[in-house]
């Protein structure tokens, strides 16, 4: 019965700021209504699944984090430090993929993901 994700929403304490910051970090264009849509492209999954409250695979303190999937995890990690933001746990490789994360202005933890 599920199409697929309508969108993701929530609260932040300085909206300029995390526009610019998802904007200039992650290029996505964020239009005058405070949002985009991001079209699924081919290849491209979305990903839905519970964590129990002590797992750390991220903060126990953040009760959702957002996991972005990118072409190539290498032009990523070139892009951040040119524009000077850390890694928050080095690039890991696995048999779901490549990940490296990296920390929004909210301290929020935001996962990138090349299938």
């Amino acid at each position: 019965m599920i199409k697929g994700f309508g969108g993701i929403f929530w609260r932040t304490k300085n909206l300029e700021a995390i526009k610019k910051w998802y904007s200039e970090v992650l290029e996505i264009e964020i239009d005058n209504w405070n949002g985009t849509i991001i079209r699924p492209q081919s290849g491209n999954e979305t990903i839905f699944s519970f964590f129990t409250e002590d797992d750390s695979y991220f903060p126990t303190d953040q009760q959702v984090m957002l996991n972005f999937q990118v072409h190539n995890l290498n032009e990523m990690i070139k892009h951040l430090e040119q524009i000077g933001v850390p890694l928050e746990k080095e690039k890991e490789v696995s048999e779901f993929g490549k990940f490296i994360w990296i920390k929004d202005p909210d301290g929020r933890l935001v996962e990138l993901w090349e299938k």
